[in-house]
This record gives C-alpha cells, sequence and structure tokens, in this order.
C-alpha cells in the first residue's frame, strides 16, 4: 500500500477541489424535495460543472452514467441518478457528489430527510451525522485508523444502530479513490498510522437495523442496498490530517 502525501502546495489546490465539492452538495441537498427526479438532480451537477469548467469526479469513473449517486431509502450508496425517479415525501435523500479541478478531487455526501416525521429515523439521520463528527474528532498524526472507525462504530452501536463493513470509506485526492481504506469500524491501536499531508475521506453508513448491515448491489451493477431493506444514512467529508489534528476539506457552510 502507497499513501499519497500531499504537499502544502497541493493541498492549497485540493481545498479547491473539495470547497466546489461541498459547494454543489449543498446545491443538491437544497433542492432535494417531493416531485424532483433524481435526474434533475443530476443536471445540477452537470449545470455546475459547465459553469465552472470541472469535472464531476464519479462521471465515467468506472462507467458509472451519473455526475453524482443519489440514494433513496434503504439505498446505502452508489444510487444512479435517473428522470424516472422521483423523490417523495417520507424519502432519505442521500447526495454524494465530487469535483475534479487543479490536478484534485474531494468528495463528500450529506443525507436529506425529505418530509419525515419518524422519530427513529430522524435519529439515524442525526446519529450518522454524529457519527462522521467522532471520526473526524478521532483524526490527527500519530492515530491508527482502527483508532477512526472505532469512533465511529461506538456512536452507532451505542444508538442500537448498525455500521455497514461491505462499504467504507477511502484516501482521496488524485483520483477518487486511492489507498489507505478508512472503515467505519475498528480496534484501537491497529492499522495504519496517520501522517501530515494525508487525505482521506471518511463516510459512515450507518442502518437502521444491525441486519441492515449486510447489503447487496442491484441488477443496475451499481446501487448498494441494505439485504434486510432497512433505512440507511450516509455522511461523507474529505479531511487532511495536519501537525497537530486534521482540517476538514469540504466545509463551506453549516455542514454537517
Amino acid at each position: 500500500m502507497k499513501v499519497d502525501i500531499k504537499t502544502k502546495a497541493e493541498l492549497g489546490r485540493m481545498r479547491e477541489a473539495c470547497r466546489m465539492s461541498a459547494e454543489i452538495r449543498d446545491i443538491c441537498a437544497a433542492h432535494a424535495a417531493p416531485g424532483v427526479t433524481t435526474g434533475e438532480i443530476d443536471d445540477l451537477v452537470a449545470e455546475y460543472c459547465r459553469k465552472h469548467n470541472v469535472r464531476a469526479s464519479f462521471y465515467g469513473y468506472a462507467d458509472f452514467p451519473g455526475h453524482l449517486c443519489v440514494s433513496l431509502n434503504d439505498e446505502v450508496i452508489h444510487g444512479i441518478p435517473s428522470r424516472n425517479r422521483v423523490i417523495m415525501p417520507g424519502d432519505l435523500v442521500k447526495t454524494d457528489v465530487g469535483i475534479f479541478k487543479n490536478g484534485f478531487n474531494g468528495d463528500t455526501s450529506r443525507t436529506v430527510a425529505v418530509g419525515v416525521t419518524d422519530p427513529e429515523t430522524l435519529r439515524l439521520v442525526d446519529v450518522t451525522r454524529e457519527c462522521l463528527k467522532a471520526g473526524i474528532a478521532a483524526c490527527g498524526p500519530g492515530v491508527h485508523l482502527g483508532d477512526v472507525g472505532y469512533a465511529i462504530e461506538q456512536v452507532a452501536l451505542a444508538a442500537g444502530f448498525g455500521v455497514v463493513r461491505d462499504w467504507i470509506g477511502h484516501g482521496v485526492g488524485r483520483t477518487v479513490h486511492e489507498d489507505p481504506q478508512v472503515p467505519n469500524y475498528g480496534k484501537p491501536g491497529t492499522k495504519l498510522v496517520l501522517r501530515p499531508g494525508m487525505t482521506i475521506a471518511i463516510e459512515p453508513m450507518i442502518t437502521l437495523t444491525k441486519q441492515g448491515e449486510k447489503t447487496d448491489v442491484l441488477d443496475d451493477g451499481w446501487t448498494v442496498v441494505t439485504r434486510d431493506r432497512c433505512l440507511s444514512a450516509h455522511f461523507e467529508h474529505t479531511v487532511a490530517i495536519t501537525d497537530d489534528g486534521c482540517e476538514i476539506l469540504t466545509l463551506p457552510a453549516d455542514y454537517p
């Protein structure tokens, strides 16, 4: 495993890609509403890229057909946007997007509860957000990736939810997926030791039930769903390890 260490100049270039990733992420989240199709959300990313002369990191990645991933309800990640998929009241909408600029990628996601009133569903969203915060808080030079995964997992388990193990976070930078792998579970003091200049995507995928930890891929070859079809939530930030902690690169406003 070879982990890319970014210089200060390279991090400066990467910050711009991450800032734009966060900006379009929040635009997409703001437009997730009843009656809107996931294809229309995809159009927002395509238009943003045209306007700013940048590229959507996911478009064409391993032949993925969308400019972002839009996953609803029991879909964990990698949902393909479609003009035939209409967002309905009560949906959990997960928008996962990245922008490529200046030779670097950003990667970020958030979950929007569209007209959701069920307290347990709303708690799932809140806890997943807290899992992301816990993972980021654990980051820093000399910290093991097992410590980061452990911090995320403990928040989810304490709330009675499941943690997806088949799909995890990852390094991000020159490509949208790099070493190292960043699990949302772990044992303290194990796995890779973080160093300044490393950039990773931390992305807890939390499920309403423990059985939902197991996942399947639909026939489209992309969309990942919980095996028991329970609800799931997903939040993600791109983070840079610094000399004294970490910096969230995908943080333009009040997110998460």
